[in-house]
């Protein structure tokens, strides 16, 4: 059976931490799970740990020590999933704006030939459910920006809601990955498809989280949109090219 990571980055999810994870396990085919905590002092990290006996070689935590950024956990999460032979792997937010009942879909789109698969709010139309209208059109036309700058066919380029096959993580220079902030899921995706790989946008609806806050900021944003320019002029090559360039 393939090996499955789900990664969730967390910062003061004390709400919803233990019931993403229940969520997660109580789905088939065996999915694992990462939890990447950024020194919550909300006590997180302490609600995934009393968790770990009673999911023994399913439940993992990294704590790191500050807000070191959305787009370093997920690296810091796909080097460790690398190392352990998982041969697929999933970011997820912990609030449950993703759902994760949908999680099989992501796999199926990369068992049936998608290298990597996107749990699109905009594939068909706008799924969106409680957010403010003006976060919406942020939302939405930051993906038609992109799409206009950088030339590709990728109708929700800032969706964290992702399965990645191993061969994709394995080929993406990951230590040259820049953007921290939401700016990274952008990054990964045009990254992925300039090497080649295919990607699958999966419809999935999108629901505003019921409990924590936000971590939204408008710098997040405006790292976005100026490193969406600074990508259309990047070279990018693959971790194997990187090494002998270097």
């Amino acid at each position: 059976m393939d090996k499955k990571l789900v990664i969730i980055p967390t910062y003061n999810e004390i709400e919803n931490a233990e019931k993403i994870i229940r969520a997660v396990f109580s789905l088939p085919d065996g999915y694992h799970v990462l939890i990447i905590d950024d020194g919550s002092p909300d006590g997180t990290a302490a609600a995934v740990k009393s968790l770990m006996n009673e999911f023994p070689q399913r439940l993992f935590i990294i704590e790191r020590e500050g807000k070191l950024g959305l787009g370093t956990a997920y690296i810091t999460g796909f080097k460790w999933a690398l190392q352990r032979d998982y041969d697929y792997v999933f970011e997820m937010d912990a609030d449950f704006s993703h759902d994760p009942s949908d999680l099989p879909r992501l796999l199926q789109a990369c068992v049936q030939g998608a290298d990597f698969a996107v749990g699109s709010r905009y594939k068909d139309g706008v799924s969106v459910v409680n957010w403010p209208i003006a976060r919406i059109l942020m939302s939405y036309f930051a993906s038609v920006y992109v799409r206009t700058v950088l030339g590709v066919r990728i109708y929700d380029s800032t969706a964290g809601f992702v399965c990645y096959s191993r061969k994709v993580l394995e080929t993406l220079d990951l230590d040259a990955v820049r953007m921290k902030g939401y700016g990274f899921q952008i990054e990964m995706k045009y990254s992925a498809v300039k090497l080649g790989f295919r990607i699958g946008e999966v419809p999935v609806i999108f629901v505003n989280r019921k409990e924590g806050t936000s971590k939204m900021s408008g710098s997040i944003f405006g790292e976005a949109f100026w490193g969406v320019i600074a990508l259309r002029f990047r070279k990018i090559l693959p971790k194997s090219q990187k090494k002998l360039a270097d």
